[in-house]
C-alpha cells in the first residue's frame, strides 16, 4: 500500500514536499507516522476531496495536508 502525501506551508518543513508513506489505515495514522499534531491540520484532502483525518486510506490515493493560515 503506498500513498502519495503532498504537504503545504509549515507542514512542509524540514520534509520534502511530496513524499511516499507505506502501511497506514487512515489519515490519523499517517499524521502520527509524519509526527504532525492533529491540530496543526487544518485542510485534509483524499483525491482532492475534503475529508476527516479519520477516513480509510487505500493504495494508490492522494492526501493533501495544510496547516492553519493565519494573515490579515
Amino acid at each position: 500500500m503506498t500513498i502519495r502525501v503532498r504537504l503545504f506551508a509549515t507542514l512542509r518543513e524540514g520534509r520534502g514536499k511530496d513524499l511516499e508513506i507505506e502501511k497506514v489505515q487512515n489519515g490519523r495514522e499517517l499524521i502520527e507516522k509524519l509526527q504532525i499534531k492533529e491540530e496543526d491540520v487544518a485542510i485534509f484532502f483524499v483525491n482532492g476531496l475534503h475529508a476527516n483525518i479519520g477516513v480509510e486510506l487505500k493504495s494508490g490515493d492522494e492526501v493533501s495536508i495544510f496547516p492553519p493560515v493565519g494573515g490579515g
